[in-house]
């Protein structure tokens, strides 16, 4: 999922960049409006953080426009702003939060995941899930089900799971994972994939020491079968 932050203090959008990122998630950034709604109208991201003051053009300025063009995308206003009035104004606009600052990392995290689930857990098409084994993943929730209980996932979590959906019955080697889940700028680490998969394992299969789902290929990368009919 791309995500849009839009936030004047260097601090706290470099912070949450790199949060985002570590998450799996696409980042866009824009240090005020004007170049929020520029960035909006050419990059085309699926969810937006809005800091409220901001340089040339405030956050409600940005979400009156973004509102113009999509009524539907995900919005979470950040302020240290804390009157009633301010929260009100901006959820009349069509934020879908409001989240105060300081905030904590687990927060802003949450705080996705939640809005869209809300926003996406409303579309119902086989587009937007697909089912690996007796696991039912739905990406834009970032979540899965599996006879009831529900799986909380990161976007990384979700992009290797479609990825080896997309590819079933191959191979799909360590540095396609490497390039198409974490990004082609970032530096392969064995280390760092062997143990994201150990741990989306634990979530996602019945027993992980035996996957269905997240099969090991010694030497070469992971694969996932589908079930025989």
């Amino acid at each position: 999922m791309k995500i849009l932050i839009a936030e004047d203090d260097r601090h706290i959008r470099e912070g949450l960049i790199d949060l985002l990122d570590s998450e799996g998630f696409q980042t866009l950034s824009a240090p005020d409006g004007e170049e929020a709604i520029r960035c909006f109208r050419e990059e085309g991201p699926e969810f937006v953080i809005l800091d409220i003051m901001m340089p040339k053009r405030d956050g409600y300025a940005v979400c009156r426009e973004i509102r113009k063009v999509d009524d539907s995308i995900p919005v979470i206003f950040l302020s240290a702003k804390s009157e009633e009035i301010d929260r009100v104004l901006g959820l009349e606009l069509g934020a879908d939060d409001y989240i105060m600052k300081p905030f904590g990392t687990r927060e802003i995290i949450a705080r996705i995941r939640a809005v869209s689930r809300r926003i996406h857990g409303k579309t119902k098409s086989s587009a937007a899930q697909f089912q690996m084994d007796d696991l039912e993943v739905f990406p834009l929730e970032l979540r899965a089900r599996r006879e009831g209980d529900v799986i909380d996932l990161s976007a990384r979590d979700v992009k290797i799971l479609e990825l080896l959906f997309n590819e079933a019955g191959k191979v799909v080697d360590r540095n396609t994972l490497f390039d198409q889940c974490w990004g082609q700028n970032y530096l392969p680490n064995s280390r760092t994939l062997d143990q994201h998969i150990s741990k989306l394992r634990k979530l996602v299969e019945n027993d992980p020491q035996n996957p269905r789902i997240i099969r090991t290929i010694h030497g070469v990368g992971y694969r996932y079968d589908k079930p025989e009919k």
